[in-house]
């Protein structure tokens, strides 16, 4: 019942989202419609328009008695048909005392509309219903635009949701296999995979074996191994072989689902740029309020003009203002952004968190598990007798190892493939393990053993390992010391790599561990780190954080989002590695699905060039301002320069295409 529940919850918020998905389509189809229409109509009334007709010299030919009746009725229905969702937008932004884009191009387009009908019906003055118009048309052409491409930026959403498959191959007690809707499965239902399909459930591969693209989900390119016991994540791709899976998540707890909601309340929260551009868009709204009413004041009661001039010129000022490509410049960044990041498995949680990334000035890495593998592997072999080398040592040691169960003993047995075959195994109690190969008596023992039994090393290099906390094991053929395996934590390849890249960037990059300062002096020193703070109690990272923090620097944590909750919480960007199927990790501000540290350069990257963008589309939105507002006032008009409403409706609609353009261009 649980289960079915969570699948209807889950099914109804698909719902709503396709339902608001198609809401936002059905306002573009809107916009195009008004737009086409509104331009069909303008062509006559750009024709009857005496202004148009003495520029082309065809006033006699084209007047008829009415006309400017006619021209009226053209007008209204662009005025009423086309202005439509901009006085519809004025009463909304009045209803909530807000003034914005919609009050502006209302107002700009009702006084127009009025004055030029005014005068059509007697009052002294020329009509500029044509300037109405095409102020119309292009309001519309750019609002269209702008919700193309918002609706283009949204649509990641919609293509993580079309990566499930729409059915799954259920198989039955008795053998069967029926084909059931996706919101049919349950947990623990067995699925039959077949090549080149989608994995319609995160689950456990019970049997077969395959290669996976899990590549639109984690960012990992290349295909991923899975045998039995493997996990399998819905919306990935089969390879080359049919496997049998069984469902262990689905609906919203399914990673697919975690991931959209994620994505959703990333391109949702607020961005502390986003308060800028709010703060913006408010100051232009008063200025175009103000400056279209001093425009009309200076040029009544100062300049002596005709009302006509005046208010085409109140007009103009009005139009160039509104904070139309305002409203879009930081919301289309966050939007590509997040889809981006999602698409090459980071997960970004909190916008203000992220944007914040940018200034990281140092970043703390948890050791095991971040830095490294999080298990022991070989990293060190010394001969000690020339009888033997380095692979045949290892295929001893690995032959009598995997007969043993001891962690250590599993990492030796996974050294190699390559296995002599054992006898008379038996386990030294505390001290390794013994077996015969070929008829020799071969062990793999601890340093205590020598101890106990008088053995003797003396060797440089042994000692140098002891020093880096490394673990130690011998291998013995009869009394005889063949040589010594050194087996630590293994560092992770990218580890080095990211350091050095956050080096570049002027980071500075700290460890922090539980383990003992030589262990962690050995780690710090492979991997290239700044510094690194040792024997550190899982409760006491915080208070470590804490620290870094009051030198005054930006601090990020790294860690895997478990025991390193407090030490995420505490920092300034908490960032969750290695996340895989678990998403959900409620402490950390940006979740890595991959364990790879790497990631972190990434996720700082595109912060500064998710920021980057913003400044710009800020500059492209606001800028033009600058000149445009004295021009469109007037300012020039004593040597000839004039801009009109429609003209500055043009530079106001093209400041929005390039910010939508801009943002769409964002890249890793």
């Amino acid at each position: 019942m649980e289960h079915h529940g969570s699948n209807n919850s889950h099914s109804s918020k698909a719902h709503i989202h396709k339902r608001h998905a198609g809401h936002h389509e059905h306002m573009i189809e809107d916009f195009r419609k008004r737009f086409f229409v509104s331009l069909v109509i303008t062509l006559p009334i750009v024709i009857l328009s005496p202004m148009i007709q003495h520029w082309l010299g065809l006033g006699e030919k084209l007047a008829f008695t009415g006309s400017n009746y006619v021209l009226f009725a053209f007008s209204s229905v662009v005025f009423i048909y086309g202005g439509y969702p901009f006085l519809k937008g004025l009463f909304e932004e009045m209803k909530v005392l807000r003034p914005g884009m919609m009050t502006l191009i209302a107002i700009a387009i009702s006084v127009a509309y009025v004055y030029s009908s005014v005068v059509v019906f007697g009052l002294k003055g020329e009509v500029f219903f044509w300037e109405l118009a095409t102020l119309i048309d292009i309001m519309l052409l750019g609002h269209w635009i702008e919700m193309k491409s918002v609706m283009g930026a949204s649509k990641a959403l919609e293509e993580l949701a079309r990566l499930m498959p729409s059915d799954a191959h259920r198989l039955i007690p008795d053998g069967s296999i029926v084909d059931i809707p996706l919101n049919e499965l349950n947990l623990n239902d067995k699925v039959l995979v077949k090549p080149g399909e989608k994995f319609p459930a995160d689950g456990t591969v019970l049997k077969g074996e395959t290669s996976v693209n899990e590549s639109m989900l984690t960012g990992e390119s290349k295909p991923v191994s899975k045998q039995e016991g493997a996990n399998v994540i819905g919306g990935s791709i089969n390879g080359e072989g049919a496997v049998t899976v069984e469902v262990r998540k689905t609906g919203k707890d399914s990673f697919l689902s975690q991931v959209i909601e994620l994505v959703k309340e990333a391109q949702e929260s607020k961005s502390r740029t986003q308060d800028l551009a709010n703060r913006a868009a408010l100051w232009l709204t008063l200025i175009a309020l103000v400056g279209g009413a001093l425009t009309f004041f200076i040029w009544t009661a100062i300049a002596n003009q005709n009302l006509t001039f005046a208010l085409e010129r109140t007009v103009t000022v009005m139009v160039i203002t509104c904070p139309h490509a305002l409203g879009l410049a930081i919301p289309l960044v966050v939007a590509v952004s997040t889809a981006l990041a999602a698409k090459n498995g980071l997960l970004i949680r909190d916008r203000a968190a992220f944007e914040k990334a940018r200034n990281i000035q140092a970043i703390v890495f948890d050791k095991t598990g971040t830095l490294t593998e999080g298990k022991f592997g070989i990293t060190d072999i010394i001969l000690m007798d020339n009888s033997t080398n380095k692979d045949d040592l290892i295929k001893l040691a690995s032959s009598v190892e995997s007969y043993s169960e001891h962690p250590i003993a599993k990492a030796i047995a996974e050294a190699t493939n390559g296995k002599y075959e054992v006898t008379e195994f038996k386990a030294i109690a505390g001290k390794g393990a013994q077996g015969v190969i070929n008829g020799k008596q071969v062990k793999i023992v601890s340093p205590g053993f020598l101890r106990e039994n008088n053995i003797s090393i003396n060797n440089a290099k042994i000692n140098e390992l002891y020093e880096q906390g490394k673990t130690i094991v011998f291998i013995l053929e009869g009394s005889t010391v063949l040589g010594a395996i050194a087996l630590a934590d293994i560092i992770r390849k990218e580890s080095k790599q990211a350091v050095s890249e956050l080096k570049k960037m002027g980071v500075k990059s700290i460890m922090l561990t539980g383990d003992n300062k030589k262990v962690a002096e050995w780690a710090a020193r492979e991997i290239g780190l700044d510094e690194y703070i040792a024997e550190v109690l899982p409760q006491d990272k915080a208070n470590k954080i804490k620290e870094v923090q009051q030198r005054g620097l930006t601090v990020a944590m790294t860690g895997d989002g478990v025991n390193d909750a407090p030490a995420l919480a505490q920092a300034d960007i908490g960032i969750a590695i290695g996340a895989g199927t678990d998403v959900a990790i409620e402490t950390a501000d940006v979740i890595l699905i991959k364990s790879n540290p790497l990631d972190v350069v990434s996720v700082i990257k595109l912060s500064k060039v998710t920021y980057n963008k913003m400044v710009q589309n800020l500059m492209w939105a606001t800028g033009y301002n600058v000149f445009a507002i004295p021009l469109a006032a007037g300012v020039l008009y004593s040597i000839g320069i004039l801009l009109s409403p429609a003209l500055g409706a043009v530079l106001m609609s093209l400041s929005t295409v390039i910010v939508a353009i801009n943002a769409r261009f964002l890249k890793m």
